[in-house]
């Protein structure tokens, strides 16, 4: 693959040292417990074909998005930023442009929240994260969906009823790989798949199968019916680093995907490491 330009569009940053992350926890998570910087990234990424990425939140705090997009204004590699607002604020529009109006603030491109760790499994379809996710839209960006498989039918509700918003699914919907039951996730992305208004992120999968004893052929049932029901033509590659590094590096998840994604013809695959993540966010590289 090092001779592909690839955009990773899917990965994260944190530095303790400004902020914690409190959702490592357990001995499960220890080795993520220490600061990950652009610096850490920036080598294996390079080496690995990657010459742009997108930037994910990974804490709903407005201070880390202003962060992140001060360092895509400073650092080439990074070509957007997916931040977090809350969706459910009045003022929603005008919190926006104000992020927008920041330094890096035309790397901007997404908003994420961390639906997965809601309780109601419905948190979508309020009204007022409605309201907040149509102000989204209305300010150019895209909207990444991280959320669960018992979440899945909420997703395809709220997207069904907002054609106007582009909803990005991240790391398939998170299946549940290491017990291999594909039902009902299977059907549910399906659902999803067929809204025009969506796409879909082959990231994040290596740490939902069995933990160190995982295989490529497990990943494979899944990874299939994803590229049957999006199609290559709306799928993006990301690493989800570093928190695939509880599984593998970073060339490693590369190599992973392309031996996934094989099948593939050309185009199909430029389209999926590269092209799609341009196309969907917008992205201006070289």
């Amino acid at each position: 693959m090092t001779d592909r330009r690839i955009i990773d569009a899917h990965h994260h940053l944190w530095d303790l040292l400004v902020r914690p992350q409190p959702w490592i926890t357990g001995p499960a998570l220890e080795p993520l417990n220490r600061s990950f910087s652009l610096t850490d990234l920036e080598a294996p990424a390079r080496t690995a074909g990657v010459d742009a990425t997108v930037v994910v939140q990974t804490v709903c705090v407005p201070d880390e998005t202003r962060e992140l997009l001060s360092l895509a204004a400073e650092h080439s590699l990074v070509a957007g930023v997916v931040g977090w607002v809350d969706l459910t604020a009045p003022d929603i529009a005008d919190r926006l442009a104000r992020l927008r109006e920041l330094p890096g603030g035309d790397r901007l491109v997404g908003i994420r929240h961390q639906v997965q760790e809601e309780s109601d499994p419905a948190w979508l379809l309020r009204a007022d994260v409605r309201r907040g996710l149509t102000a989204v839209a209305a300010a150019g960006l895209v909207y990444d969906l991280v959320v669960t498989p018992h979440q899945l039918p909420a997703a395809v509700a709220v997207c069904a009823g907002l054609t106007g918003v582009t909803f990005v699914l991240d790391h398939l919907g998170k299946p549940p790989i290491a017990s291999g039951r594909i039902e009902p996730w299977a059907s549910d992305l399906r659902l999803l798949s067929a809204l025009p208004n969506t796409v879909c992120k082959l990231s994040g999968l290596l740490t939902e199968a069995v933990p160190g004893a995982w295989r490529i052929d497990d990943l494979r049932p899944w990874v299939d019916l994803a590229l049957e029901a999006f199609t290559p033509q709306r799928l993006l590659f990301g690493s989800d680093w570093p928190v695939s590094t509880l599984e593998a590096d970073y060339a490693e998840v590369v190599r992973v995907t392309d031996q996934l994604t094989a099948g593939l013809g050309p185009h199909e695959r430029d389209a999926l490491f590269r092209g799609n993540a341009e196309r969907v966010y917008r992205l201006h590289t070289c």
